[in-house]
């Protein structure tokens, strides 16, 4: 997202191996089609002669880019521009008793969500604006209130407050479920404020966990592409060939600020989930577990004297007054600098009968399968031991 005085987009870290730990689900888990592009068919020999017999040619477009131009055609009028007003105050700097106000801009994208004048944002494109624009290809710029807006998530819904003359067309929200790694997949949106910027790439990979700048828990089940994705993307679609929301751009992963070949989008069933509470309730309320957890990784594997190869997620610490501390799921001990294992905490092997590899996978299945008030089975190795815990769910505390 272009920030043109305040933050751009959400600059993300990927944890792949190693230790996982922070404050995921209170959790403390604290912690499309197929490629197109098609070898133009040879001309006949019949074609050829025509060709030298005439004067003008025209060039054979390949089916696949035909298949570009004609879906960026279908849903270029669906992507608007944000624009945002941000108020800050400036406490150190008084003036005539007061401390001094300026405002600034932040710019991002979005999509149409229906024809009523909903539309799909980032949370962090709106979060503690003032006033927000919706800008349209023809050039119409609307004036709109952020509807609800879930930080956990990174998603947020616009309501058009002026009359409109546009008429609205909605994109549909697709699968992202049935995406597959090296499937074809179009970003479109306003990098750097270039409005209706269009770029194209694969599903790079599936299942990210990638953590929240803006509050201790990450964000699972995150679709990684390598279709450009700069600032002022944030918000827009991630779409299949089909011209289908698979996903909602969110982040990039970059120590420049600028595209370097990974991009991140919210997937589609995040957006199934939770964009209906966030228009009737202005909120969603996410499952919380209250563990912070560390993927079983070789040095730790070694340390607590496990088999090779040992999978699952030890327990490293549980919030006090917790679904889990009331379960009787037990943490661990570490020294006092906090280096080295006293006495192992519990391990999660499954959960409601899926195994537990990683902690990516206590968080995707809460968040997919469970709401608040649902109580999960945990499969536990405590001590060498299999035990199981019955677990229900709360709603992450403090505000999303």
């Amino acid at each position: 997202m272009t920030a043109t005085a305040v933050r751009t987009t959400t600059m993300l870290a990927i944890l792949f191996a190693g230790i996982i730990i922070g404050g995921v689900l209170g959790a403390g888990i604290m912690a499309y089609a197929p490629s197109l592009w098609a070898k133009p068919a040879e001309p006949s020999a019949v074609a050829q002669q025509q060709e030298t017999t005439t004067t003008t040619t025209t060039a054979v477009v390949p089916a696949a880019e035909r298949d570009l131009v004609s879906l960026f055609k279908e849903v270029e009028g669906s992507v608007v521009q944000i624009t945002s007003t941000i108020s800050t105050v400036n406490n150190n700097i008084i003036i005539n008793g007061n401390p001094l106000t300026s405002e600034s801009t932040r710019l991002g994208s979005g999509f149409v969500y229906d024809a009523q004048g909903l539309i799909v944002t980032n949370n962090h494109v709106v979060d503690g604006a003032s006033t927000v624009d919706v800008t349209f290809t023809s050039g119409n710029t609307y004036s709109a209130k952020v509807l609800g807006r879930d930080a956990y998530s990174d998603l947020a819904v616009l309501k058009i407050t002026d009359e409109f003359t546009e008429k609205l067309e909605p994109l549909k929200i697709g699968n992202s479920t049935d995406l597959q790694v090296g499937d074809q997949v179009v970003a479109i949106g306003n990098p750097f404020g270039l409005s209706n910027t269009m770029t194209t790439g694969i599903v790079s990979q599936l299942g990210r966990l990638i953590p929240n700048e803006d509050n201790d828990f990450s964000i699972p089940d995150v679709i990684q592409t390598d279709a450009a994705i700069n600032p002022g993307n944030s918000g827009g679609p991630l779409l299949d060939m089909q011209g289908e929301v698979i996903g909602v751009n969110s982040a990039i992963q970059s120590n420049t600020g600028s595209f370097s070949g990974i991009g991140f989008a919210i997937s589609s069933s995040a957006v199934q989930r939770i964009v209906p509470a966030l228009i009737k309730d202005g909120k969603y309320d996410h499952p919380w577990l209250g563990i912070t957890g560390a993927n079983l990784i070789p040095d730790i594997v070694e340390k607590l004297g496990l088999p090779k190869n040992s999978k699952g997620v030890l327990v490293t610490e549980v919030t006090a007054g917790g679904p889990a501390q009331k379960a009787g799921i037990q943490g661990t001990a570490f020294d006092r600098l906090g280096n080295n294992i006293r006495r192992a905490g519990d391990i999660v092997t499954a959960v409601d009968g899926h195994e537990v590899k990683r902690m990516e996978d206590i968080i995707a299945y809460l968040e997919q399968h469970t709401r608040p008030g649902d109580v999960v089975t945990l499969d536990l190795n405590r001590a060498g031991q299999h035990v199981q815990a019955h677990v229900h769910i709360e709603a992450r505390p403090g505000p999303g």
